[in-house]
Parts: structure tokens; sequence; C-alpha cells
């Protein structure tokens, strides 16, 4: 995919804990004249296109031909006064216009079907662009934005890619050959007819510009509402239990007051458009009939050369009108173009090294953060500082402290979610920044506290693990997650769909399936953020069950919320403000009293047997 590199504005972005990255973000390459890049997309159709412009012309020339034969038509009637003349005429016309409907349906049905094709191709590419994007660009942009560009300013292009090639190669003929036949019929009319052209020109170009300006503003407050309507819906759940129905209507009814407001002001621009437009345009069409009508009566012209005249000063201006028309939709266009190559144009900055050393296999699982410190962005505070441990091969380490920490910020950095800003991460001895990405994150598995669940069914989200895995083999890591005495009794089984992020199953049902998924991909290391601290008695211990076989002969960094994970880790890092203060085991820490202690009986009771029986949650964060 081609992307410009003209700019190198940097667009940070803006990790889940609300820090902004310019670490992990992409940066924004503002390509220049947008819509002209399109125009590559278009040579796999060239062939299409060829006959297309054939069939235009064509179908151009047929209506130039028309007034030529209309003037021919009213001289046999008023004039010569010859019947069969009349007869044949009227045939010939009915020809011209048959050929020109066949061409017309050529041209159209080919340039539409290729703009369609583009199109799609354009999203296709918008999309592939996106998922590859660093995750600190999607805390920059919000999920309805970026559906809004790929939906509302790509239908702009299409709409105008559909029709605007079309008719502005129809115009742009029909002017020219207008001109040329109204100087073949009569000068001083043609300089008549071409004094309003400058006028509309201008114009144009006034309105032209104001449009685009207000095209983009519309789709900007568009992207805003849908993209706000979008975070509701996916938090419905929320929005209901605190009864924030109609302050969330009231809020998206202001944004689409602002879209409303906007695309008025739009409205407005091209109405004044059109009109200052269709005034001037048909004014000189006045102007001609008036002059003509002087020379008619003086003898100069007959009358089937003046209707003639009329006809070509009437195509002139249309095509006049209809070019300006076409510009201000042409703005329109540049506007969506640019919003949309703008994405296109950004660039992860989490790139793929080259070349890119490829991991031995099997993976060990040894990794290690050498000196390693983190800042989301050159204007926020460091989140790691120097932070120094190393994690053996089938080794379980628990990362616990207080929020802010930086826990997350550790698991986020081996499997390049963002890049460090000083030391590095090794895996297998290797840097992670030259390992090729399909390795380093092959190698890991991660298990989230909210497992993400595709629209699907349930051997959908399982075989995301590994997409190539057979029946059997999605069975046996559902067993292994104990998800398969759930999934067997439903009964559609594995191909029972779990709605939208799984929302027709539970939340320890979904957390099984994530661990199920991570089974199947059989990584060399495992992120868990613990997940079982939401969940019932009964699922939190099936779920521990099955993370308890997951972890098994597994390199295993947890981000720590409980004791029973805590104490199920080989040692425990303890973090604060982004410093390793502590490490040991849960008794070692203990005896030490220190940051651990103090979090242990402030977050703990007292009786952990109790606890860790009764299955109730314990949290350290």
């Amino acid at each position: 995919m081609t992307t410009s590199t003209a700019d190198n504005t940097t667009a940070a972005g803006q990790p889940v804990d609300g820090r902004r990255s310019g670490s992990g973000a992409s940066r924004k390459l503002v390509p220049p004249t947008p819509l002209i890049r399109l125009f590559p997309r278009l040579r796999p159709y060239v062939g299409r296109l060829s006959i297309a412009a054939v069939c235009l012309v064509g179908a151009a020339a047929a209506a130039l031909a028309f007034p030529a034969v209309v003037r021919h038509l009213l001289d046999a009637a008023f004039q010569a006064r010859d019947r069969n003349l009349l007869d044949r005429i009227a045939l010939f016309l009915l020809g011209i216009f048959a050929l020109q409907g066949v061409f017309n349906f050529v041209q159209v049905y080919l340039l539409t079907s290729t703009a369609e094709r583009v199109i799609a191709r354009l999203r296709e590419d918008l999309f592939a662009h996106l998922v590859r994007l660093s995750p600190g660009f999607f805390t920059e942009l919000r999920t309805g934005e970026l559906t809004s560009r790929m939906s509302n300013d790509l239908a702009v292009l299409q709409s105008t890619f559909s029709s605007w090639i079309s008719e502005f190669s129809r115009q742009s003929l029909l002017l020219v050959g207008g001109i040329i036949m109204l100087s073949l019929t009569h000068r001083s009319l043609t300089l008549t007819t071409l004094a309003v052209v400058p006028i509309v020109v201008g114009a144009a170009i006034l309105f032209g510009r104001r449009l685009r300006r207000a095209t983009t503003g519309v789709q900007d407050r568009i992207a805003d509402a849908m993209g706000t309507a979008d975070e509701v819906l996916s938090q419905i759940r929320i929005v209901q239990s605190f009864t924030r129905e109609e302050a969330e209507v009231v809020r998206f009814r202001g944004l689409l007051g602002g879209v409303v407001d906007a695309a008025v002001h739009r409205a407005f621009l091209r109405a004044l458009f059109f009109g200052v437009v269709g005034f001037v345009a048909f004014g000189g069409v006045v102007a001609v009939l008036w002059q003509g009508g002087r020379l008619v009566l003086d003898g100069v012209l007959t009358a089937g050369s003046l209707v003639s005249f009329l006809l070509y000063a009437i195509t002139v201006a249309g095509a006049v009108g209809s070019l300006a028309s076409l510009f201000g939709s042409y703005q329109e266009a540049v506007g969506a173009a640019r919003r949309v190559f703008e994405l296109l144009a950004t660039q992860p900055t989490v790139v793929e090294p080259v070349p890119a050393t490829r991991l031995e296999h099997p993976v060990r699982g040894a990794v290690a953060f050498q000196n390693v410190g983190f800042r989301y962005s050159d204007q926020s505070p460091p989140v790691l500082n120097d932070v120094s441990f190393s994690v053996a091969p089938g080794e379980v380490l628990a990362l616990v402290g207080p929020s802010g920490a930086g826990k997350t910020t550790i698991a986020s950095l081996l499997p390049r979610f963002w890049d460090v800003t000083s030391g590095r991460i090794t895996l297998d001895g290797h840097d992670v920044r030259d390992l090729a990405l399909a390795d380093l994150r092959g190698a890991i598995g991660m298990v989230p506290q909210e497992p993400a669940l595709f629209s699907g069914t349930i051997r959908d989200n399982i075989l995301l693990g590994r997409p190539d895995a057979t029946d059997a083999e999605v069975r046996v890591a559902a067993s292994a997650a104990h998800a398969a005495e759930f999934i067997d009794r439903l009964p559609e089984g594995y191909a029972t769909p779990v709605g939208e992020r799984g929302v027709k199953l539970s939340g320890g049902q979904r957390q099984r399936l994530a661990i199920a998924r991570v089974f199947l991909k059989n990584p060399a290391v495992v992120l868990l953020d613990e997940a079982t601290s939401s969940l019932d008695t009964a699922s939190e211990q099936l779920v521990e069950a099955a993370m308890e076989e997951l972890l098994r002969n597994r390199s295993t960094i947890i981000i720590a919320h409980r004791l029973s994970t805590v104490r199920r880790a080989h040692r425990v890092l303890v973090l604060k403000h982004g410093v390793i203060v502590e490490q040991g085991r849960h008794d070692e820490l203990m005896e030490i009293d220190g940051l651990y202690a103090q979090l242990y009986r402030s977050q703990f009771r007292a009786d952990d047997e109790l606890t860790l029986a009764a299955g109730q949650r314990i949290r350290l964060d």
C-alpha cells in the first residue's frame, strides 16, 4: 500500500490508563491532492474504462448532432416543405437517440461497476491498514469515528466516482463541442454565449472552496455523533444500570443538532451557488435568444438555424452549469478523500524490523527486561524507570502494586504494542524489536481480565488461537480449559452463536473460551490479567482450574489481583511508580514488612485460608 511520507506529524496515542502515547501511537502523514491518489487504483480497469470512454464520446457526439439535425428538420418543414425529407430526418433522429441510449447504458454501467470495485478495494485496504496500526492510535480516535470514515466518507467517494467521472467527461465534451458548433453557426452570437463563462467559473471557485470546508465539517460532526452512539450502545448495560438513557439521548440529540447546523449551512451554500450559476447561465441564453431573434428578423439567420444555435447555446449553458456543480461536488469529495487518505497515510510506530530475526522453534520462553524505561509521550512522565527482571522458561511471575505502578505497561511492552523508550526486552535472547512480529506475538498468549469474544460461533472464537486447527484439536483445547462441559450442554454445541462480544454467555463461560483459545495457540509465554475477580464462586473455581492447566510448563507473567494467584507464582514483583521496590515469594515479602505487606493487610482478609476456600474476591489492584 502506498503511503505518503511528506509530513512527519506525530499523532500521539493514549493507552488505557489515560496517558498519551508518543511511543506506541502512529504517525499521521497528510497526503497531497487526495483524489489523485485514487487514479493508480484504476489501472486494473483500463480496458473497461477505455470502452466506457469510447461510448462516452459516442453519446456526446449524438447529443451534439441533435441541434444540427433539428435545423435541417425545421428548414425542411418550413422552407422546402418536403414531407419525405421530413420523415427521413425524423427517423434519423430516432436512430441517433437509440444509439445514444446504447452508448449511455454501456458507459454508465462500466463506470459505475468500476467505481464500486475501486471503492470496495479502498475500503478493504483501509480496514487492512487500520488493523495493523499500533494500539496507541486507537486510543486517539474512537471506533465510531473510524467506522464513520469507512462508511460515510467512502460513500461520498463512491457516489462521486460512480457518476462524477462520467458526468464531468460528458459535460466537458458537450462544452467543447457546443462551442465549436456555435462558432461554425454564428461568431457574434457565440461571443454573447461565452460571456457568461468567466462569471460561472469565478462563482465555482468561490463557492467550491467554501463547500469543501463545509462538507468536511459535516463529516467530522457525523463521525463525532456516530462515535458517541457506538460508545453508548457498546456499554448499554452500564447506561441502563445508571438510568442514563434520557441523558444519552439528549447528548446525542445535541451532536445531531451540530450535524444539522453544519449540513444546513452547506445546503445554503449549494443552493446559493446553484441559484447564481443557473441565473447567469440561462440569462446568457435569453441574451442569445434576443440577439438571434433580431438576426432572424433581419434575414441573416433562418428559423432553423436560430433554433439550432439556441439548442447549442442551451447545451453550452447547461454544460457550464453542470461543470460548476460538479466542481462543487469535487470539492466535497476532496474533503472526504482527505480524511480517508489521512488514515491510510498514518504510519504505525511499532514497525516490522527489516531484516527480521526469526525465532528458533520450539520457543523456550525465556523473557528478560533489561534497564527498561518507558513513557507514553515526550510530554508525559515516565511510567517505567530502569526496570530489570527475567522470567525463566516455565516460571510464573506475578506483578503486584498500586494502580498506576506500571503492571499493565510491562505486559504491553513484551508483545510490542508499544516500544520501550530505553533499555531492551528479550525473548530467548533476541531483542523483541528485531523479531518478526508474527513470530513474537505467535509465541505469546494473552488472557485478559475481560475476555474479548467476537460475534460468531464458539468454534470460531476458539479457532482464533489457531485458524487451521481441526475440530478434534478445538475439543481438546476446550476440555483443557474446562469449557467442554458447558459447550456440550448447548443445543448447537460448538456451532452456538455467542452474540456480540459474547453477550449470550456468562462471564465464566466467556473466560474459559478465552483460555481455550490460548490452549489451542499453545504459546511459550502467557500474559495473564487475572480473570476471576468478577466471577461467582462456581465459575471462579472452574476458571482457576483452567488457568492451573494453562500455566503448567509455560513462562507466565501475571498481573495479580488475588492471593491465590500470588501463592501460585514462583516469584512476585512489587512495583511502585514504575520501579521494582520488592521481589520474592509471598512469605518472604511478608517477612520484609514493606509495601507488599501493607497491600496485603489493607486489601486482603486476615484469614486467607478461608478466603481461598470460599473463592471470595480479594484484590491487590
